[in-house]
């Protein structure tokens, strides 16, 4: 072994265990302000960058030694390493010594405070690029170009201009935006309890109980696995916070098993990608992203969760219709439970997991705790329930190992969350996101639809690429305000944007969640990530309708007739818009059945009633003519 590769060695070994303690530190921090105590609000935003630097480092270094060959690039990396991590380290106690310097005395930021808030962005632009792809580091970077060089700009983009101590007053000693804003405190104060509670409920075993339940609950259907894929991502999906990682955490298992009920590659690995990303938008925890939006619309996280309710049904009320038409087109018929798929006691005891930590959630919001606290109680409630499993009772590691990778997952976001910060600090400076909403205004007329069709592209674009709350917090820090010009209330507008940031996840050429998991499936990550556009098409229209009828999220101008009208048409509509989209229903469709039905779904969701009555009665004819063509046989099936 040479020097170098003994150097690159040793600082792994280092960074391993440092990364280790950190976690630690950044979960107890976790729990301890959750439901504890309180920490020093500059204490905890500063210490928490500090460990997560640590363990940004450390994981970048681990995914990158499986490709360092050369002593030299070892060497190379090696000093790299230590220099982020000096050079982090210094820049955030630098974040701390002027913060505490203006709680005590007036204190004006110099030119040589912005020497370290420099260094400071350069280094986490340099984690967000290796933990979380380019697509971040760019925008975090153009958010800092921006600023610099703004000013020479035309139209819009073009700003006053400013200097070194500005930007890194704006982006870096700002506790209300910047790197160390309002978001990162969000983020350490409430998001991070749930990061470690979802880890902890997958790695105590509520997960492989959910899907047991899952193919339990679908052994009847002609999807079987295919559905028990959509109904195991809605709830694992929910509390992992992450498309990829509900992919790998559900796909591994169910993928193969679509696949040997009959379904093509494309299809499994599509339809568990667009499962697992809609896991996002299910209540009650949404991937930690409805703690954030509770925050930042400051209309309560109760409220949050029944408004994004009635949506998520019926998005995975399109999946559901997408499968039984692809089985139906396919001739794949219902097929016996297997041994393995049967519920055990062991099975119905650990279904507590699960349901006791959810209930602990509830009954605290109820009671009138904060969020934090729900979770903090969650956590609680899950460890004493841990010890019901076997598993774990044989291998208590298996917590603690739970708990570790739960604290890594909220390091690493928080690294994604300082490029997030440096846009957040790039926009209030400049006053940019208001001069796009006044350019969104400028080009929708008159026109609510055109506006939103508009803001819809807009956020696909922006989304492209990244995880669902980072996506999500881009998304509504750019296009946010102008939708709420449009006329939408804030809690709608965030939902609208909300679901562009998840569907950003399947839209191609950057599809993320097929790419994930088309080499599961063994099939091709573009044809899979096209299959995955075409069955989660219902993402792309659900927003518009809460636009239009903002009584489906229930907690916005709710009327009972109005939602069981509206709610009653979006169903019939997502059935023929499946159908239409396969031209299959009960048998083939022929190309004027299938233009028919796209009119008419289309039609059915029209504000007019001299629209949509008639597209009901042609609805309901569309449907009724496929049936009487094709009568069932005497075990239900279509002969």
């Amino acid at each position: 072994m040479t020097d170098q590769n003994g150097a690159s060695v040793l600082m792994t070994r280092l960074l391993t265990w440092a990364s280790l303690f950190a976690c630690a530190i950044l979960g107890a921090m976790a729990v301890y302000t959750s439901g504890i105590g309180l920490l020093d609000a500059t204490l905890q935003r500063a210490g928490g960058f500090a460990l997560a630097l640590i363990v940004g480092v450390a994981a970048s270094r681990t995914k990158r030694n499986q490709t360092e060959l050369t002593s030299a690039t070892s060497a190379f990396h090696v000093i790299l390493d230590v220099i982020l991590i000096v050079a982090g380290l210094w820049s955030i106690w630098s974040f701390h010594f002027v913060q505490t310097q203006m709680e005590t005395a007036l204190y004006d930021i110099t030119h040589t405070d912005a020497i370290p808030a420099i260094a400071g962005l350069c280094v986490f632009l340099e984690l967000s690029r290796r933990l979380w792809g380019w697509g971040l580091f760019c925008v975090g970077a153009f958010a800092v170009l921006y600023l610099l060089f703004g000013q020479d700009l035309p139209g819009i983009l073009e700003h006053s201009g400013f200097s070194l101590k500005e930007v890194s007053e704006g982006l870096w000693y700002n506790t209300n935006k910047g790197v160390f804003g309002s978001i990162t405190n969000i983020v350490l104060s409430t998001v991070f309890i749930f990061i470690v509670f979802g880890a902890l409920l997958e790695g105590t075993g509520a997960g492989d109980t959910l899907l047991k339940f899952a193919f339990l609950l679908t052994r009847r259907t002609r999807g079987g696995p295919a559905h028990a894929a959509i109904l195991a991502s809605s709830m694992f999906g929910t509390m992992s916070g992450s498309t990829v990682a509900n992919i790998v955490g559900t796909g591994t298992f169910t993928i193969p098993m679509i696949k040997k009920r009959g379904f093509s590659p494309t299809f499994a690995g599509g339809i568990e990608a667009t499962a697992s990303s809609g896991g996002q938008i299910m209540p009650p925890i949404m991937g930690a992203a409805a703690l954030v939006m509770a925050d930042l619309t400051g209309v309560g996280y109760l409220n949050v969760i029944v408004a994004a309710l009635i949506p998520a049904l019926l998005y995975y009320f399109s999946l559901f219709a997408a499968v039984t038409v692809e089985a139906r087109r396919q001739g794949i018929e219902v097929q016996p439970l297997t041994m393995d798929d049967k519920i055990t006691k062991v099975d119905v005891i650990n279904s507590i997991l699960f349901a006791g930590p959810i209930a602990a959630v509830v009954i605290s919001l109820l009671m009138g705790l904060s969020t934090s606290a729900a979770g903090f109680y969650a956590v609680v409630v899950l460890l004493v329930l841990s010890v019901i499993n076997p598993e774990v009772r044989a291998n208590p590691k298996r917590v603690w190992d739970s708990f570790i990778s739960g604290s890594r997952s909220g390091a690493t976001l928080l690294i994604a969350i300082a490029a997030i910060g440096i846009l957040v600090g790039s926009l209030d400076t400049t006053g940019l996101g208001l001069k796009l909403a006044n350019v969104i205004a400028s080009v929708r007329g008159d026109s609510l639809f055109s506006a939103l069709l508009v803001a819809m592209m807009g956020a696909l674009i922006l989304g492209m690429g990244m995880p669902t709350l980072p996506a999500y917090l881009i998304i509504i820090l750019v296009m946010g305000p102008a939708i709420q010009a449009l006329g939408l209330s804030m809690l709608t507008a965030h939902m609208f944007v909300f679901y562009y940031g998840v569907a950003s996840s399947l839209t191609p050429p950057v599809a993320i969640a097929a790419y994930a998991a088309a080499p599961i499936a063994g099939a091709n990550p573009l044809m899979t990530s096209l299959m995955a556009f075409r069955l989660g098409m219902a993402k792309f229209i659900i927003p518009f309708i809460f636009a239009f009828y903002p009584t489906l999220l229930i907690v916005e101008q709710f009327d009972l007739l109005t939602f069981v009208w509206i709610f009653t048409r979006t169903l019939l509509c997502i059935w023929l818009f499946s159908s239409a989209l396969s031209a299959y229903d009960r048998g083939k469709l022929t190309w004027l059945e299938v233009g028919l039905r796209f009119i008419a779904a289309f039609s059915l969701l029209a504000l007019n009633p001299m629209i949509y009555l008639p597209a009901l009665v042609l609805s309901v004819a569309l449907i009724l003519w496929d049936q009487k063509r094709r009568p069932t046989s005497a075990n239900g099936m279509p002969t």
